[in-house]
Order: C-alpha cells, then structure tokens, then sequence
C-alpha cells in the first residue's frame, strides 16, 4: 500500500509541476506582450499588471481571451521582422563573389600587408580549390 501511495505523490508532483510551469510562461508572455504593446497606454498595462499580482488566475485567462488574438499578431510581426533581419545580414555578409575575394587578396598583396604564398592560399580558398574545400564528384 506504501508504495501506491508514493507512487500516485510523485505523478502529482509532476503534474503540479507542469502546470506551474505552463502558468509561468503564461505569464512572461503576457508580461512580454504587456511591454511590447505600443497602443495601450500606461495606465492600462498598470491595471493588467496590479490585476495579474492580485488576481493571478482569473486576470490570465481574462487576458488571453480578450487580447489574445492582438498578442498572437505583435508576435507573428515580430517573428517576420526578426526573419527579415536575418535574412538581410545573412545576404550582406555572404554577398561576397569570389573574384570579390581574390580583388581583396590582390590589394592586400599590393600593400604588402600578405606575401605571394599567403595570395595564392587565399586565392585558392576562394574559387574553392583549398582548405579542405571538397571537390565535385561525377
């Protein structure tokens, strides 16, 4: 019998658990989306927030139901905003040709900043014959 006891106290745990943890991200979520909301005026977010420190459980779920379909919005814009500036740094630093390479070797060479075996190493590295770069099999 000692054993089922334990047994049933520990998948409680567990389910405390989770459903504690769920709560918490609930709320950073809300508190995120509270923050980041630029229509809502200052009074406002400070109602939602007392309300949420008094009245945990019922304010979250009044929240969710009246403002979640704003909140799921301001998320989606933020996630295409940040792909945007992903994909814009990605292509400004990955925009580099080879022959762009080898010009910028070139003008190092010519400063004398690296020497003729230093060019060709960096020169081969860039039409991709060097460094490990693996060649195309037929």
């Amino acid at each position: 019998m000692d054993f089922w006891s334990d047994f049933w106290n520990v998948i409680w745990f567990f389910i405390t658990a989770f459903v504690f943890i769920a709560y918490l991200m609930v709320l950073f979520s809300i508190f995120a989306d509270l923050f980041r909301d630029h229509e809502l005026n200052g009074w406002w977010k400070a109602l939602w927030l007392l309300t949420l420190v008094f009245i945990p459980f019922i304010t979250a779920l009044v929240y969710l139901i009246a403002r979640g379909k704003g909140m799921a919005k301001r998320n989606h814009e933020i996630a295409a905003r940040n792909t945007v500036a992903t994909e814009d740094y990605i292509r400004t630093v990955a925009n580099t040709s080879p022959s762009d390479e080898i010009v910028k070797a070139k003008a190092l060479l010519d400063s004398g900043v690296i020497n003729a075996d230093e060019y060709e190493a960096l020169k081969g590295r860039a039409l991709g014959h060097a460094s490990g770069a693996a060649s195309p099999q037929v």
